[in-house]
């Protein structure tokens, strides 16, 4: 039996965790604080330890400390959560998998990925890590699910509907963000917190996770100049020197270096506050989507509007800059449908300038192109766009896209004359 609470959600997450647990000893469930892990996590969990209650002075953290083994009992399968605080726990979970075979044995929750030297095995075979989002519109209730991604791959035909969305609405919904607690607030209330979530997430959790030194001010520009450029290719010097002269912040001259601003990149990954989108070449074996820049996007939209404090209505009297938000927010809803059809979220561009915004491609080769713009007026550049990729591809000799998209902030969603679709984020689904 479960310990689901009452009120949750049910998540697109929850059967692939169902199926691993099938197949694995162990599994990992991996992502932001206060996206939704644990309540997911116990509604597969028979029983749980909590790393970081308080209770006895935190004394299941000192118990793990003194011997990982100690905090592995309960009824199977058995939740650990926020094991990262001691991870010398992913050792034991492995090695009591080893002895007694068999799946669905632990849950280990994380919201911050320790270094790999932390621990001594990969628990290759044993464990199985899923990456877990904020909620996407779909699982939030906002987007009725009327057009599949897993369908629009399958070369699926969709008919003419209509899926109108209010453009401040929008705005409200990423200034929320996905987090599951912000769902009943009013949308003032739940953007302070998501600005205080950034404040607090960054500097408890970069600060105290090793030894560096780090610079809470060098740490604020660089989140103001990734939210500039947020959904870019931007390189790390560019990074670097953009957020060295910005001039709307008082805290004086400040020097970063290039070193100093990989290192902020990875510790932001680490803590799962931004990931990457890599690049796309359609050849499994090609050197090049391995060299291609990544495109860099905020977990959630609502971290990349705080960063740059930006409100409702400042957003939407800057409606370019709320452009790569909205961008932002397609891109992290494609990721959750992406993985739980089996597939892998990529962006485009080439040599000559053509891109696109992103790339699904499933594990049999079939893809698909995709465009995100906010508005109608810009449907017929993005298509253009994506009809000029299909035909590169095709003089090319490769397997041409099983769909062309433009994802669009609501309204008429449809299938154009030049085979792309026009889908509105707000009927999207997995």
């Amino acid at each position: 039996m479960s310990l689901r609470k009452e009120g949750y959600l049910p998540r697109i997450i929850d059967a692939k965790i169902a199926e691993y647990l099938r197949i694995f000893g162990a599994l990992s469930i991996e992502g932001p604080k206060w996206c939704g892990k644990t309540w997911t996590a116990l509604n597969h969990a028979n029983s749980v330890t909590y790393i970081m209650d308080p209770s006895g002075d935190y004394g299941n953290r000192e118990r793990a400390h003194i011997n990982p083994a100690l905090v592995l009992a309960g009824e199977r399968p058995h939740l650990i959560d926020e094991w990262q605080e001691v991870p010398g726990i992913w050792d034991a979970v492995r090695f009591a998998v080893d002895m007694e075979r068999g799946g669905g044995q632990y849950i280990l929750t994380g919201s911050v990925s320790p270094p790999r030297e932390s621990y001594s095995h990969s628990g290759a075979g044993r464990f199985a890590i899923i990456r877990m989002r904020p909620m996407s519109l779909f699982e939030s209730g906002e987007s009725s699910g009327l057009v599949s991604l897993a369908a629009l791959l399958g070369g699926e035909r969709i008919e003419a509907f209509s899926a109108d969305m209010d453009i401040m609405r929008l705005i409200e919904i990423s200034l929320r963000g996905g987090w599951p607690e912000a769902l009943l607030m009013p949308g003032a209330d739940a953007a302070y917190m998501t600005a205080e979530y950034l404040e607090l997430i960054t500097k408890n959790e970069m600060f105290r996770t090793d030894d560096r030194r780090r610079s809470m001010a060098k740490l604020g520009r660089l989140l103001r100049s990734l939210a500039r450029n947020n959904a870019t290719t931007v390189s790390i010097s560019t990074l670097s020197l953009d957020a060295e002269q910005e001039q709307t912040y008082p805290e004086g001259d400040i020097s970063i270096s290039r070193q100093s601003t990989a290192q902020y990149l990875d510790d932001l990954k680490r803590i799962f506050v931004i990931e990457e989108i890599p690049g796309f070449i359609p050849q499994i074996r090609s050197k090049t989507r391995m060299r291609m820049a990544p495109k860099i996007i905020f977990t959630d939209p609502s971290l990349a509007l705080a960063a740059l404090g930006l409100t409702a209505e400042r957003a939407l009297h800057d409606l370019k800059t709320y452009g790569f938000m909205f961008e932002n927010l397609c891109l992290r809803d494609m990721l959750v449908y992406a993985e739980h059809i089996g597939a892998r979220v990529f962006h485009y561009r080439d040599d000559s300038g053509l891109e696109a915004d992103a790339i699904v491609e499933m594990t049999d080769g079939t893809w698909g192109a995709f465009e995100i713009k906010l508005g109608e007026h810009q449907v017929d550049v993005a298509a253009s766009t994506l009809c000029r990729l299909r035909e590169k591809m095709r003089l090319a000799g490769y397997l041409p896209p099983a769909c062309l998209c433009v994802l669009t902030g609501g309204g008429f969603g449809r299938l154009r004359d030049d085979g792309v679709y026009v889908i509105p984020i707000n009927a999207l689904g997995p």
